[in-house]
């Protein structure tokens, strides 16, 4: 059986369930779900479905949010290309908005709750594990690590089973967690690395899980890829690059 909202701690549940119950078609709560970002922000825009094409679904943080709207003006016509509501955070969240986010849209008071099933999930967790917190601020001197390496490999466990229970048919796609440049004031240089070795082990048992190394695609052009020194993320050379490594990936697993 699928995980409950009634399951999760209450101040989780809180921050998660934003929706307003007057939504009356999946649009509205998805605009509802998302925010104001769905008028702002094109990739948090609602996607209308074709029963004609695949359906994929991206869960990622930022560095996700910055390559979907590329990866789905790559597959129009290829696939209905989804991704999550909101920044996918830390791996201790996965689960929680995953099953907001379906509550919300398999409404069936909804006039046309989502009815369909997903075939390919894209999915990364790790960038928000690795940082250090002080006061809910970036601190890698006098703040506390958001997850062990123990806590990772139990939550990443965790979130593969939910998904092959939510989505048993699915194709699943792990991408690795992109680097941490010099100077960046939350997180360690390497610490990527380690926690991406770490889910390396925990996929070992879930052979059929496909990796999407975007660590590997990034590393070497790094520096002329992100978006200022010290910084995660990346530019728009930078998240088309991977959003077309995204692309390559799922469009491979999609002619399977």
């Amino acid at each position: 059986m699928l995980v409950s909202m009634k399951s999760l701690p209450l101040s989780l549940v809180f921050v998660l369930c934003t929706v307003s119950v007057q939504a009356e078609t999946a649009r509205d709560a998805w605009n509802q779900l998302v925010g104001k970002q769905a008028t702002t922000r094109p990739m948090f825009g609602f996607v209308e479905n074709d029963p004609a094409l695949p359906n994929v679904l991206i869960y990622g943080d930022s560095i996700s949010i910055g390559y979907t709207s590329h990866v789905r003006a790559k597959l129009a016509g290829k696939a209905n290309v989804y991704r999550l509501h909101c920044n996918g955070g830390d791996s201790s969240t996965f689960i929680a908005k995953m099953i907001r986010m379906h509550e919300v849209m398999r409404d069936e008071k909804l006039e046309d709750p989502w009815s369909f099933q997903w075939d390919v999930i894209h999915f990364n967790v790790g960038l928000h594990d690795i940082k250090y917190l002080a006061a809910n601020k970036l601190d890698k001197v006098n703040g506390k690590q958001v997850s062990s390496i123990e806590d990772y490999q139990k939550n990443l466990d965790e979130i593969v089973s939910y998904l092959k229970q939510l989505a048993p048919n699915a194709k699943l796609i792990f991408a690795t967690t992109t680097p941490v440049p010099e100077n960046e004031p939350g997180r360690n240089v390497g610490d990527s690395e380690k926690f991406n070795a770490a889910a390396i082990e925990v996929l070992g048992k879930y052979p059929e899980i496909k990796i999407n190394d975007l660590f590997a695609v990034t590393k070497p052009n790094h520096e002329k890829w992100w978006s200022k020194p010290g910084n995660v993320h990346y530019n728009q050379v930078g998240t088309t690059a991977q959003g077309d490594e995204v692309v390559r990936v799922i469009s491979d697993v999609l002619a399977e």
